[in-house]
């Protein structure tokens, strides 16, 4: 398994590229998500101003980017590269996060993502995430879930929160 680590400054100009080439395997779905009308990619700025940011492998392969809301770590992305798909490198990212994330303090974490792509929300739950009820979201999780709306994310497929907690 590939080292997981906190990403080096030197590695956030190289996050950009590895997450629009993840996107790609939205295209292989049946139907394929319009990846192309996803937001685009974060930039090295935006990777240097998150929270933390974990990468697996020299050069990263995969990354995993946590920010805060409500209190709670927030998975806010996560990005293989299709070619080292199917190899557990998310897993390995998620676990890694969440442990880090619990000693950090945090006693959660959540995420956004499509209730019906195969590697989303069923990957998450696998991973021990639970879907969220709109009435259990938190006052910052709730505008991310409009802006996703009106970002048209939800016109591609419907669109959860979920959770997970992290025992100490």
């Amino acid at each position: 398994m590939l080292e997981i680590r906190p990403a080096a400054l030197s590695e956030f100009s190289l996050l950009p590229e590895l997450e629009a080439a993840a996107d790609q395997a939205f295209g292989s779905l049946t139907p394929p998500l319009p990846y192309g009308n996803f937001p685009p990619p974060g930039t090295a700025v935006d990777y240097a101003g998150a929270f933390h940011i974990m990468v697996a492998g020299r050069p990263p392969v995969g990354f995993i980017r946590l920010e805060i809301v409500d209190g709670a770590a927030h998975l806010q992305q996560l990005a293989v590269s299709p070619d080292y798909e199917r190899q557990g490198i998310g897993r390995a990212l998620v676990a890694a996060a969440k442990a880090w994330a619990r000693e950090a303090g945090f006693t959660s974490m959540t995420l956004i993502t499509f209730k019906q792509v195969p590697f989303n929300a069923p990957f998450y739950a696998r991973c021990g995430f639970t879907e969220l009820r709109p009435e259990e979201y938190g006052q910052e999780l709730a505008v991310l879930r409009t802006a996703e709306a009106a970002a048209g994310l939800d016109g591609m497929g419907a669109r959860i929160a979920m959770k997970a907690v992290l025992p100490a």
